[in-house]
């Protein structure tokens, strides 16, 4: 009796520790790619969040996007947000969708840290989220010309998810001419 509650205790250590050292080799691939990808991106209109007019997907039609779900309260989405910046300057397309903020906190958000989006709207009860099956903020998106959702991103942006994933979907967007 006495050596089983010596060997259980060894036993169940060595297996964690096998566990972990396992998931340690496998590495980390990233968020797992949303199921919506290959789909039609879901149309929406937001109320804007400077009160001018409504932000509507379909008025972005035939050009790709990108979409970023973010909130102010949201410390992963501040560290990405020098990385929307570049992008912009670059040119790109970004609209902004405010998830579950106050729109007073969000417009001190872009105000503190600088507005990469050509629009941005409000998802105040998180329809839009639940519309593109995001699992948080920051959450970003790459829509096609055709309005296809080219890929996704589920986790703040860095230098190499742009250069690796969100670079190659707009360039292999479909125009509306093909």
């Amino acid at each position: 009796m006495r050596r089983l509650l010596i060997i259980v205790p060894v036993l169940v250590l060595a297996s964690l520790f096998g566990l972990f050292v396992a998931m340690i080799l496998r590495g980390d691939k990233g968020p797992a790619i949303s199921r919506l990808v290959g789909q039609n991106a879901a149309a929406f209109t937001l109320i804007a969040l400077d009160g001018t007019e409504p932000v509507a997907l379909a008025d972005y039609a035939g050009q790709p996007v990108v979409i970023n779900f973010f909130a102010s309260w949201c410390t992963p989405c501040r560290a990405e947000h020098p990385i929307l910046m570049d992008l912009a300057a670059q040119g790109i397309t970004i609209i902004g969708i405010n998830y579950k903020d106050r729109p007073e906190a969000a417009r001190a958000f872009i105000e503190e840290l600088g507005n990469p989006f050509v629009a941005i709207g409000e998802d105040a009860n998180g329809r839009t989220g639940i519309d593109y099956g995001i699992t948080g903020v920051p959450e970003t998106f790459v829509i096609g010309a055709d309005g296809t959702i080219l890929t996704n991103w589920a986790s703040p942006l860095d230098s190499s998810i742009i250069e690796k994933r969100i670079m190659p979907a707009l360039k292999s967007a479909p125009s509306p001419k093909d």
